[in-house]
This record gives C-alpha cells, structure tokens and sequence, in this order.
C-alpha cells in the first residue's frame, strides 16, 4: 500500500481539486492507498472539506490539529499515522505534481529507499524568492556538516525502512530536508519544475520562512553556536 501525506493549511480553494488529481493518478496503479490529510489548524472550511471527502471515500484520512503547529510537524504527524510500506509526503496546492506519483513508485520498485525531488524551478515564483532560495542553500552547504540539495523539497517517497530510521529524529524545530538527505540508505532524486499553486496564496509568511531557515541553519551547523560562543567570551573579557 501506498500512504500519501498532505499537510493543509488554510487550502479550502485547493483540497478537492488535489483530492481528484491524486485519485485519478491511483487509479491507474496496481496499488491500494490511503490519502492522509494532516489539517495544521485551518481557519476556513479546509477541515469540513477533507471530512467529507473522508466520508465520500475510504481512501481518505483526515486528522486535524488543535492549532497552528507548522509545516514540518504536519507532516511528520502524517509519517507517524501512515500505515503504507512507502509513504509519499507532498504539498496540497498542486506545486507538488500528482503525476509525478507514478514515477517516484517506479523508482522506488528498482530497489530505492528514499526518492527525493528536486525542484529546478518554480512557474510562478518571483526573482527575489527565487534569489534568496538559491543562496541560501549555497549559504547553508558553506555551514552545514551535511550537503543539502539546492532545490529540495519535501515531495518525497521513503519506504518503511528509511521511515522507521527517520521517526528515531524528535526535536521540534525540524527541517526535514536535510534529516532525510543525512539519512543514508539509497536515495534517488527526481527533478520537476513547479507550476503554479492550483488557487489562493502561499500560507508561508516572511517570518515563517525565515524561521524554518534558522531551523535548517541550527540543525546543521556548529556555526551558530561556535559564535554564540566567541561573543560570550569576548563580551565575558571586556
């Protein structure tokens, strides 16, 4: 069986849509699934609409949170509840293509544990998004004790070995991108460009991008706290 993860947010404009895309794609498999929506605290009609579709269609789990916990929980909350022997984590507003599903499985049954996608552009990003992402990976390869793939994202397949690895990584403030990619096992990459969201906006504000930077920067560099260090010690001596 196969397990797709979903974390929503505010998605009402995009749930159904993604819903039918996602199924029509199935469909077409030799594989059972589940659809699992992780609903990170919405504040529209996101979680009425994934209920329904739980009720319309066995395939479908909706789980919803008390609150806004980001991203990145979201989704390893849809990991943890997966029953799949692989398990596809992708966005819900289309950027993450359902078509692309049947290729990440291919790969996946040549022997693959984890199949990572790398996003070589994006349709309808802005210059300055597209700027600062380029150098912040080329910012964060300079610091981190890992390499981390420009252009990664969190559409990937991880069967249950690589799974049950990850789910062994607790802390709170999480960049998955990296923990996946410092993992080991075999990984292949999948490349794609990004078309437009299906409806409405991006849910990541500047200071959620920023944060979910400095996340990434904390989990993979000892160079923050080496500074944290140096200033206390020199601030300690004047």
């Amino acid at each position: 069986m196969i397990s797709i993860v979903t974390p929503v947010y505010n998605e009402e404009d995009n749930v159904v849509f993604f819903f039918d895309a996602v199924t029509q794609v199935m469909k077409n498999t030799s594989y059972d699934y589940e659809l699992l929506f992780v609903n990170d605290g919405s504040r529209d009609k996101t979680e009425m609409l994934i209920n329904q579709l739980a009720q319309k269609d066995s395939h479908v789990r909706a789980l919803t949170f008390a609150r806004n916990f980001g991203h990145q929980i979201a989704i390893t909350c849809g990991m943890d509840m997966a029953c799949g022997d692989a398990v596809i984590t992708m966005d819900g507003d289309m950027q993450h293509p359902p078509a692309l599903i049947p290729e990440l499985v291919r790969l996946w049954e040549s022997g693959y544990d984890v199949v990572r996608t790398i996003r070589d552009s994006t349709e309808d990003a802005s210059w300055a998004k597209s700027f600062t992402s380029k150098y912040y990976y080329k910012l964060m390869n300079k610091m981190a004790d890992v390499p981390i793939v420009e252009g990664g994202s969190d559409f990937r397949l991880m069967n249950s070995k690589a799974l049950g690895t990850l789910k062994r990584f607790r802390e709170h403030g999480r960049f998955l991108r990296g923990i996946v990619g410092a993992l080991g096992y075999r990984q292949a990459e999948l490349h794609f460009v990004a078309p437009p969201r299906f409806a409405g906006v991006s849910k990541f504000s500047v200071r959620k991008m920023i944060r979910f930077a400095l996340d990434g920067v904390t989990a993979f560099s000892r160079v923050p706290l080496r500074a944290a260090l140096y200033v206390g010690v020199l601030c300690g001596g004047m």
